[in-house]
């Protein structure tokens, strides 16, 4: 059996960092301590906004463009819009909501003013929002939330609405949207606002520009984005002469009486990934239930006091174990889990029940899973009953929390959402922002778990391996939306009303088996990353 890849794979060096407001400005600020003039950085934000919004839409640059620009810097990014867009020909008309605060913004203001119009279109089909940016705290207020009014106004009419950084309103650290602008589009520079992530529906279509920030400040810890590119280098390839051991083989535990579809769903996942050969270890009465279900599965029952032990259905079989699927929140599944991790000492990826046995009790899981390459997969409130948190803790504290759970017990952690935040021991992060509300569903983290397992056995990585199976399975969701809506012939499920809506899991599941060869999208400079847009956007 050939030996397992162990090398660990850089981020992409292009890919973007997910930042905190604070790191942002730091960034900005370190670029300007190094030489950068500010207005320079300005002027490169709004050059490239420009830009994208003349390629994103180039029907509507005949047609007015209706630009509100505040008071602060974003505004004067939006007055570097104004004057290019009226430059290449559009007719562009200026919103201006207060007075601009910054030596810049009024440099760029008295630069752009006699090019663009202050009176306002009867109509305009593209509107720029240019009035609040990372440093906004709290809802909109005063004149600002009245032109936020409006151009809600604007786009229950029809029009489009690109925003420039975050949309105004929605918190850049917390993705908090109370009287936010919704937008079709967000431009956002130089790195990914955390709150952009978690505010999906407010931010529509996000891409990120460059503008000169690359080499400032990346000595932060600031997790760096999964993208499709550096997953396909990551994923570790299946040789032509592959035979079923070389391509590992998974033991799930779990599937109680009435649970069998989790560990039936967690089987054909790994399947759809790359395993060579699966084992169901399941409760005796569930035997007959799964093995019918999947019959290109083995299936054995769980051991018992009186009959085989632990070690004849792992030792000298698994390459992994997946633990959890099914299991049960019970004394009984308490036992298994204890009895599985005393005999197993290889990789493990530990899901659902297999982590409530343990609430509160993050000391004792660390000293079953020793120093073995290991993978906790929980949702927000599984994190909190192990770590003995609040579910509002964990919501608030997403990108820092899983990184503590990391590090007291030894393992990755994958905390699912949205994002998807993947962290190690050592503090080191990965975040992931594929994926759909399709995958809102029950068995969706199940699926999660056999991608999981599949690459942790093949890799053995559980940080390296949680991102891949992270982004595979958002990638599958969004996939499936895209051959839902085509098929149906409602567009390109990119995002418009009921894409999710009619995706069933199991088309999740089937669309797996495009994820792994699909072609990586190519960014076109300034574009470092692009993300789409979920939800309901229109």
């Amino acid at each position: 059996m050939s030996p397992r890849p162990r090398t660990r794979r850089a981020p992409d060096a292009n890919a973007p960092r997910v930042t905190s407001a604070r790191e942002s400005a730091a960034r900005d600020a370190a670029a300007i301590g190094a030489g950068v003039p500010s207005r320079a950085l300005m002027q490169r934000a709004g050059a490239a906004a420009a830009t994208e919004i003349a390629r994103a839409y180039p029907h509507l640059m005949r047609e007015p463009v209706l630009v509100y620009a505040g008071p602060g810097n974003n505004g004067g990014d939006g007055w570097v819009v104004a004057r290019a867009l009226a430059a290449a020909g559009c007719h562009v008309h200026v919103v201006a909501v207060g007075a601009a605060r910054s030596e810049d913004s009024r440099a760029e203001r008295a630069i752009a003013e006699s090019l663009v119009s202050a009176e306002r279109p009867a109509w305009a089909p593209l509107v720029v929002d240019a009035l609040l940016g990372t440093g906004a705290r709290g809802g909109p207020r005063g004149t600002i939330a009245d032109a936020v009014a409006e151009i809600a106004r604007l786009r229950e009419r029809g029009a489009t609405v690109v925003s420039l950084d975050v949309p105004s309103g929605v918190d850049a650290d917390t993705g908090e949207a109370s009287g936010a602008v919704r937008a079709h589009l967000t431009l956002t520079f130089g790195t990914m606002k955390r709150g952009l992530l978690v505010a999906r529906g407010w931010a529509g279509r996000i891409v990120v520009l460059d503008i000169g920030l690359a080499r400032f400040g990346d000595d932060d810890g600031a997790p760096s984005l999964v993208t499709a590119r550096w997953a396909r280098r990551a994923l570790p390839p299946i040789p032509a002469d592959a035979h079923k051991g070389t391509r590992r083989k998974l033991v799930i535990i779990g599937g109680q009486l009435g649970m069998t579809g989790a560990p039936v769903l967690a089987a054909r996942a790994a399947m759809r990934s790359g395993i060579g050969m699966v084992r169901l270890v399941v409760a005796p009465e569930s035997v007959a239930i799964v093995q019918a279900a999947e019959p290109h599965a083995l299936a054995r029952a769980w051991p018992t006091d009186r009959g085989e032990q632990v070690e004849g259905l792992l030792d000298g079989w698994a390459d992994v174990v997946l633990l959890g699927p099914g299991l049960g929140d019970t004394p009984r599944g308490r036992a298994i889990a204890e009895r599985t991790l005393r005999a197993w000492r290889g990789p493990v990826v530990l899901d659902a029940d297999a982590l409530n046995v343990f609430k509160g009790e993050s000391a004792a899981l660390r000293q079953l899973l020793g120093t073995r390459p290991a993978l906790l997969t929980p949702h927000p409130a599984e994190l909190a009953r192990l770590h003995g948190a609040s579910l509002d803790e964990v919501l608030v504290r997403r990108f820092e929390i899983g990184a503590e759970v990391a590090r007291d017990t030894g393992a990755a952690v994958l905390l699912k959402g949205v994002p998807t935040i993947i962290s190690a021991p050592t503090g080191e992060r990965l975040v992931s922002a594929a994926g759909t509300p399709a995958l809102a569903a029950a068995g969706s983290g199940d699926v999660l778990g056999g991608i999981a397992a599949t690459l942790l056995a093949q890799m053995e990585d559980a940080l390296v391996a949680g991102a891949c199976a992270a982004w595979a399975h958002g990638c599958a969701a969004e996939l499936a939306e895209r051959e839902a809506c085509a098929t149906m012939g409602a567009g390109d499920g990119g995002g418009g009303r009921g894409g999710a809506r009619g995706v069933a899991l199991s088309d999740v599941e089937r669309s797996l088996a495009c994820v792994w060869s699909a072609p990586a999208p190519e960014c076109t400079y300034p574009v470092l990353a692009e993300l789409p847009a979920v939800g309901d956007t229109t």
